[in-house]
């Protein structure tokens, strides 16, 4: 595709001289650009993950290719990230995510030999991505294969997450004897490390050891995973999503098919990353840290949550400016679309009350690359409401489970719809009124597929 692509450094300057000339003769009849002119187009970077070994498993690495937001919109617009785009560092998926203004990528490498790099970008347009600041590497704190996620502060600040775990065993004296050994608890050691965005550099690093409720440890339960660290409002927490796993405490055996319990979280003091605390919900049950995407988002002085493996389906949970569940909202998505098991696989809050929710649920088709179809719906946070997008096809290829992205310019927020290995286009909705905008056309590769924009 050959477009002209709005280079930003070149409107700054053009803004500039026309100034000075205004400035400079009062008889000039310069016309300046308001603020609202000066920002009416802003980056959208599409984002591709090729294919592996099998079709969907996005092992093959990460492209990106830029776009302006009213080319977006232009269905004639052809975007061909997997031939055209720039490769995003990264052995496997990379980890992304962008400035809240869209003119800077931030990645993360995952796995390999680059695992746990961090790198940014300036967004030129095209496949254009300018590295700029230096390379930091968060792997010697969280590994190789980081869960990361930047914080609502201003494009300040990114947070990472891992968790270690040991079964704490009594061998009652007889060390030699492990028919005589006691199961006490396994201990869940979370690290958590914060990265200067602006920077590129480590701002603080803490391990801590996380613990459930006495009974729910002697029953074997323990965080297994954690991710998707969110700020509170007063910017003083750090809301860190888990998901729970048990062991049979007779033989210290992972178990499978054991009784789900309220949804935890773990909460932390910022900057300082001390004294943990894990709340529990009574409204939804199951697991609080995602996958790909951003999973819980502060909005209104309080943070809004999605669940995943609920037995009532999904829930979006509602943490309180008291730092604690709000068992009074209950916000079911099963009850909202008129669905059973349904799961939201990502979501974005827009920040207006509004949010758009990839999900699937039971008796969603299984694709040729046996991968479960996607949905798309439009969320209304303050009415507990939900309502499917019909406007973006359905296909029983559509895969949305590793979707990472989605931009946002004013209350729009950007959409990649394709089916594996299929071409499809970017749909834009209007969280507001609710309208949906066919846009651009999206070039796909054999068992390849996009997850999202940025």
């Amino acid at each position: 595709m050959i477009r002209n692509f709005i280079n930003f450094k070149t409107i700054i300057l053009l803004l500039t001289i026309g100034l000075i000339s205004a400035c400079s003769d009062d008889d000039n009849d310069v016309e300046i650009p308001t603020e609202s002119e000066e920002q009416s187009e802003r980056w959208i970077t599409v984002t591709g993950a090729r294919m592996g070994t099998n079709p969907a498993d996005g092992n093959g690495g990460t492209l990106i290719y830029a776009i302006s937001n009213v080319d977006a919109k232009n269905t004639e617009t052809v975007v061909d990230v997997f031939n055209n785009g720039f490769v995003a560092p990264s052995n496997r998926t990379a980890r992304l995510q962008a400035s809240e203004d869209g003119t800077t990528i931030f990645n993360i490498s995952y796995a390999g030999d680059t695992g746990g790099n961090y790198t940014k970008y300036t967004v030129e347009g095209g496949q254009d991505f300018i590295q700029t600041g230096s390379e930091v590497s968060i792997a010697p704190y969280v590994g190789t294969a980081p869960r990361w996620i930047k914080l609502f502060d201003g494009d300040q600040t990114g947070a990472a997450v891992y968790v270690s775990t040991e079964h704490e065993i009594d061998d009652n004296g007889t060390p030699d004897d492990v028919t005589d050994d006691t199961y006490i608890r396994t201990e869940a050691k979370v690290g958590v490390v914060t990265l200067d965005l602006v920077n590129s550099s480590i701002k603080n690093f803490q391990e801590i050891s996380v613990a459930l409720s006495a009974e729910e440890e002697a029953a074997g339960y323990y965080f297994s995973r954690v991710d998707m660290p969110t700020l509170n409002a007063a910017g003083n927490k750090l809301y860190i999503g888990g998901r729970l796993s048990k062991v049979d405490p007779a033989t210290v055996e992972s178990e499978s098919g054991y009784e789900i319990l309220g949804s935890k979280t773990i909460v932390l003091d910022y900057p300082s990353l001390l004294n943990p605390k894990v709340i529990t919900s009574s409204v939804g049950y199951g697991n609080t840290n995602g996958y790909r995407s951003i999973n819980s988002f502060e909005y209104n002085g309080s943070v809004y949550q999605a669940n995943q493996n609920d037995p009532n389906g999904s829930h979006i949970l509602k943490i309180g400016a008291d730092n604690e569940y709000d068992n009074s909202y209950v916000f079911s998505l099963d009850e909202a679309l008129g669905l059973s098991d349904t799961y939201i696989v990502a979501w974005r809050s827009v920040g207006n009350g509004k949010a758009v929710v990839a999900y699937e649920h039971a008796g969603s088709a299984t694709g040729s690359a046996d991968k479960t179809q996607g949905f798309f719906a439009l969320v209304d946070l303050d009415a507990k409401t939900a309502v499917k997008l019909d406007e973006i096809p359905a296909s029983e290829d559509l895969y949305l489970y590793q979707y990472q992205g989605f931009a946002i310019y004013e209350n729009e927020v950007y959409l990649t719809v394709a089916p594996v290995g299929q071409d499809g286009n970017i749909y834009v909705v209007d969280t507001e009124t609710g309208s949906v905008t066919k846009g651009a056309q999206l070039k796909n590769a054999t068992g390849s597929h996009f997850i999202g924009t940025f």
